[in-house]
């Protein structure tokens, strides 16, 4: 068996103010911008480097905004990309060594949804 995780709700309040925040801030790529009928309109935009998008609008999800907590993005280089969000306007807290060896900052959206960018721990050198 084969499952692959490919979108992720985010709940938000206002579909246009997060699809801003999300493109022109933090650099997700917009896919789908489509009204599906009177009550749905499904957003879907994708993090650089990345197979699994988010799915944003109105109708698609029960989550309330703002009740996403700690999705993790992988990056290669934490402090160039906590630089450039920086310079995008995102408030990113400074990156901070986990106990487990990844560095970790954190973001949230316009509604308070919270991300989480990782940078993982190195690969240790095998021993001789």
């Amino acid at each position: 068996m084969e499952m692959k995780l490919e979108l992720v709700p985010v709940p938000v309040s206002d579909v246009d103010r997060a699809k801003a925040f999300y493109t022109s801030k933090v650099g997700f790529r917009e896919d789908i911008d489509q009204k599906l009928g009177e009550s749905i309109r499904f957003v879907q935009l994708t993090p650089p480097g990345s197979a699994c998008s988010i799915a944003i609008g109105e109708g698609i999800t029960r989550q309330h905004p703002g009740s996403i907590d700690g999705l993790i993005v992988v990056v290669n280089d934490i402090n160039a990309t906590h630089e450039e969000l920086s310079k995008r306007g995102v408030d990113v807290s400074e990156p901070a060594m986990q106990p487990w060896g990844a560095i970790h900052a954190d973001f949230t959206d316009p509604d308070g949804n919270r991300w989480t960018l990782q940078q993982p721990r190195a690969a240790q050198p095998s021993s001789p």
